[in-house]
């Protein structure tokens, strides 16, 4: 969905009166009520600036489930510091899913002891349907790898330990 489209559906709700709408889709369930609250039940990360636009979403509620996602990162960054000093974070520059390989059945970009060069593909991140290929940052050994293949990534997350050479 785009902010255009949230656009119009919620003017047709200030329109029509309506005071609540459930949304859903295979990606995400979305409801909105008017008075000023909003329940986001399995919604994808990305969709959450989204919602900031409607004069119906008051402006504490977007921030409140962004502090929850922000708080296991100073935890992450924690741990890949100590594990190896000297190493620089790749970190996801969007929200969405990672993945090590190309395809299921491929084989992964990069695996820990590999040598890697600046602007090498190391993974990919699915943001939207969109593929979105993660390059190097820095010629290096990749030292640890800090996600699962699969798993949903935030903003800012550290994603991989490269030893620069």
């Amino acid at each position: 969905m785009t902010p255009k489209e949230l656009k119009q559906i919620l003017q047709a709700l200030v329109e029509h009166g309506v005071n609540e709408l459930t949304l859903e889709t295979p990606d995400y369930k979305l409801t909105v009520r008017r008075g000023g609250e909003v329940q986001v039940v399995s919604v994808p990360q990305v969709q959450a600036p989204m919602l900031v636009p409607p004069p119906e979403v008051p402006a504490p509620t977007p921030p409140a489930p962004a502090a929850p996602a922000a708080e296991p990162q100073p935890q992450a960054k924690a741990e890949p510091q100590d594990d190896c000093p000297g190493c620089v974070e790749v970190r996801a520059p969007i929200v969405g899913t990672f993945y090590r390989a190309p395809a299921p059945d491929a084989p992964p970009y990069v695996k820990e002891g590999d040598r890697v060069e600046k602007g090498q593909v190391l993974c990919i991140i699915e943001a939207m349907k969109l593929m979105n290929e993660i390059e190097s940052e820095v010629s290096g050994i990749v030292k640890k790898i800090l996600v699962e293949n699969g798993e949903p990534v935030e903003y800012g997350q550290p994603l991989f330990l490269i030893q620069p050479v």
